[in-house]
């Protein structure tokens, strides 16, 4: 079978276990670090929230709290900026993520072209991951080549959602970083720790990408009959 198959293990199976742990290293690394260091102005991650929206006239915006660490995200679909326990203290590391997660609605309100794209193939992308690789293996395995490439074709899909997610994540470390520094909310040391927890976020974006670039190449090989 092909799951232990050499190329696999060696083009896809190792890059991917490296990318993602050293992803993931840097990112509670960074993280551990500041979120132990208390920003200069005492802010907590929700009043840090407030002070980014009415900065960036986005009063509309609800903040509500989420279960889990590091699970902070912005939905669209509500307004509404979902912040985990870690981040609603007032560390370096809370500041970076609700700016961060503001970034996200900052490209909301402005109609991110990307953001917009990104959205936009969350549902194909959800039912390109889960039938890709029914439809692939299933075509290898009753010799239908029509089928495989049919499934390949959705695991395209959901690898350009992964594409299309690091410019919408660059971007929206880029504004948080600079809304933070343009309000003066961080001192020149906490924008380093700003920066390295946001990069180090930024990371896991780009290691996901190129595992996923890396399994779509495999199995264009496997059932184009190339390996390579």
């Amino acid at each position: 079978m092909f799951y232990f198959d050499p190329t696999y293990m060696f083009w896809v199976l190792i890059p991917t276990l490296l990318l993602g742990g050293i992803a993931q290293w840097r990112v509670k690394s960074a993280f551990s670090k500041w979120v132990r260091v208390r920003n200069s102005r005492g802010l907590s991650g929700v009043e840090t929230a407030r002070l980014l929206m009415q900065y960036r006239h986005l009063e509309g915006l609800k903040v509500d709290r989420i279960s889990g660490q590091l699970t902070d995200h912005y939905d669209p679909r509500d307004k509404t900026i979902r912040l985990s326990e870690s981040s609603t203290g007032n560390s370096v590391a809370a500041m970076a993520i609700v700016a961060h997660e503001l970034g996200h609605a900052e490209q909301d309100l402005t109609g991110s072209t990307m953001l917009n794209l990104r959205s936009a193939l969350v549902p194909v992308a959800n039912i390109g991951s889960r039938l890709a690789w029914i439809l692939i293996l299933a075509g290898l395995f009753f010799g239908l080549t029509g089928l495989a490439w049919l499934g390949v074709i959705f695991f395209a899909i959901a690898v350009l959602f992964t594409v299309v997610t690091l410019p919408v994540e660059f971007d929206a470390s880029k504004r948080a970083k600079r809304n933070l520094a343009e309000m003066g909310l961080v001192s020149p040391e906490e924008q380093k720790g700003v920066n390295e927890v946001l990069n180090a976020a930024a990371l896991t974006y780009v290691a996901a990408a190129l595992t996923a670039v890396l399994q779509l190449l495999y199995w264009v090989s496997i059932v184009s009959g190339r390996r390579s």
